[in-house]
């Protein structure tokens, strides 16, 4: 892999007259698409979407504050335990055990409007859902998303507004699904991340432990961070 450090960015910022502020600049810089991509989102799910959701292990869910401060949450489950497809306009996203940060979630209480990203690995195209969500504590469909004995504590319900399927190019160009292309040598692991950037009072032997081996056993139930020891704190 060429490591060859990038050329340092010059710390000025844009000129005024090189700041885009318009629609109209927009399309003047990068024209306008044609009919058929223009025109291609549906209102409803097709039985290939129903499919793709099905087969889809990971999705990104994007949502927005009343303010406007955005948030892009990723989540993952077994194919067919992601999401479920409640029928052509609503579609169903169990939460499971996290960090309970839920920044999502909050986004969702003081705006409804949602838009997801549905990921099947190998496949570079993507499938793009917009709509607005609600939360649920329980309904009848939620025995049928357990995944390894979880049952969700809620549900994100998203009435579908948009649906349509994203071109290659993104993953064509980033090589995402090519293990030759992966640069993650040298990276700290995540212990360490969680050391230096988010709890420096607890040992390094502790975050090791916890985002050990033992880590992927707790996926599907809650497990409490370690907390400071008095050598750390």
């Amino acid at each position: 892999m060429d490591r060859t450090p990038l050329a340092p960015v010059p710390p000025a910022t844009a000129r005024p007259e090189d700041v885009i502020a318009t629609a109209a600049d927009l399309e003047a810089l990068i024209g306008l698409p044609l009919p058929r991509v223009a025109q291609k989102q549906r209102p409803t799910l097709d039985a290939i979407d129903v499919d793709w959701i099905a087969r889809s292990p990971f999705l990104v869910l994007a949502t927005s504050d009343a303010d406007g401060r955005c948030d892009a949450s990723p989540k993952g489950d077994p194919p067919g335990g992601l999401a479920r497809v409640l029928d052509e306009r609503t579609i169903a996203v169990p939460e499971r055990p996290g960090n309970k940060r839920v920044d999502g979630y909050r986004n969702v209480l003081s705006n409804p409007y949602v838009g997801i990203i549905f990921l099947v690995p190998g496949r570079d195209d993507t499938l793009r859902v917009n709509g607005r969500a609600r939360l649920v504590r329980d309904a009848p469909y939620f025995d049928a998303m357990r995944v390894k004995g979880h049952r969700p504590v809620l549900a994100l319900e998203v009435a579908v507004e948009e649906v349509f399927y994203h071109c290659a190019k993104a993953f064509m160009r980033s090589r995402l699904w090519r293990p030759e292309s992966w640069d993650v040598e040298g990276l700290p692991s995540r212990a360490e991340i969680a050391g230096k950037l988010e709890r420096p009072d607890v040992s390094r032997e502790d975050l090791e432990r916890y985002y050990g081996p033992e880590y992927a056993e707790r996926l599907y139930r809650d497990a409490a961070m370690p907390q400071a020891s008095a050598t750390t704190a």
